[in-house]
């Protein structure tokens, strides 16, 4: 990006964006800085929109807050509340930063004549041979975030910029204390947008939309009633505390049936094994030829898992099939299923169902 050009850097007041927007100004860009209000009450003097207004200050840069709670509620959570509703899990940072995070910084560098909009991810986007915009992991493989970016699209993946995508978490630190940066030794920042004191995430949002209660029966594989719970949105598959029953040994969520509102447990961990799954909602990078027949790449389910080797296969319009070379533990629908060439994202997909195969 030449210098002097404007860019709007997303400010939440911690190291990796503070870091983010001194690392833009140190290149002689013109930096705005920007923060989202996603809840009503944000805005606190020890809240990250204060600490982001304290940090503007310091730089000497313009900083705008945009008060998005109402569709943050109306798009973000109530989507992750018709998730949970329905048995599924939900991903509110996947979803989130493609149809309302990116979208609005956008709309603000439009308005303010700004070329970027610049976040504190860990990712990378550059350019293939024929100049199309791709997504790539993060350097630091414990801090990678491209899992979470994987539905940003050839338009924003254009005019989005991640700074310290080349960098660990340890340099991003030092460089805040080389700046002088207050935020340098600042605890992480813990997805504050869905975290809420004193309820669980799926209970607050039962709370906020004031959803009635839907009582069901859990049982063992073979349907044997083993108890009874308050409603399919606290458990998720692959759970294996506070489940409300005690079957005597470790046991796991093995299925979610929203449409009875039951919840099957197993205790053996290998019930829970998929060799296959199916993804709904497929979004293919701008970069990547999607091939007509079955391909091999690496397929990631869940944050901080481990990649593994799949076949996919185009099975209906933006719906695909993989299978693994490797059989998956706990693959909950509602995740998001992201496919990948080495470090370069090809595309990703919510996960519908799974099953299993024989090896």
């Amino acid at each position: 990006m030449p210098d002097k050009v404007k860019v709007v850097v997303a400010l939440s007041g911690g190291v990796d964006s503070s870091v983010a927007a001194a690392l833009c100004q140190e290149r002689g860009l013109e930096v705005v800085g920007a923060t989202l209000r996603l809840l009503p009450g944000q805005g606190g003097p020890d809240s990250p929109e204060a600490k982001a207004a304290k940090l503007a200050a310091r730089l000497g840069i313009e900083h705008h807050v945009l008060d998005i709670s109402a569709e943050f509620k109306e798009s973000a959570l109530r989507y992750c509340w018709t998730e949970y509703s329905q048995g599924r899990t939900p991903n509110p940072c996947a979803f989130c930063n493609h149809h309302l995070k990116f979208a609005r910084l956008l709309e603000l560098a439009d308005r303010l004549g700004a070329a970027r909009v610049v976040t504190g991810h860990y990712a990378i986007v550059d350019a293939d041979a024929a100049g199309r915009p791709r997504l790539r992991r993060g350097a630091d493989p414990d801090k990678d975030q491209s899992y979470f970016l994987c539905f940003l699209d050839a338009a924003q993946l254009a005019r989005v910029e991640f700074p310290l995508g080349a960098m660990t978490k340890p340099q991003v630190r030092a460089q805040a204390a080389a700046l002088g940066l207050e935020c340098a030794t600042s605890a992480e920042s813990q997805d504050v947008c869905v975290a809420q004191r004193g309820d669980s995430f799926p209970e607050y949002l039962r709370g906020l939309f004031a959803a009635a209660p839907r009582p069901g029966d859990i049982v063992d594989g073979n349907g044997k009633r083993l108890g009874g719970h308050e409603g399919v949105f606290k458990y998720t598959v692959g759970q294996r505390r506070g489940l409300g029953v005690a079957m005597g040994k470790p046991a796991f969520v093995a299925k979610i049936d929203a449409a009875s509102d039951r919840i099957v447990l197993s205790d053996n961990r290998d019930d829970l094994l998929c060799g296959a799954l199916r993804a709904e909602g497929v979004v293919w990078s701008p970069s990547f030829d999607v091939p007509a027949g079955p391909f091999e790449c690496l397929a990631q389910i869940r944050y901080r898992g481990a990649p593994v080797a799949a076949t996919v296969e185009m099975t209906g319009e933006r719906e695909v099939t993989a299978r693994f070379a490797v059989p998956q533990f706990a693959a909950a629908p509602g995740q998001v299923l992201a496919l990948y060439a080495g470090d370069v994202l090809l595309g990703a997909g919510w996960i519908a169902s799974a099953s299993k195969i024989h090896y």
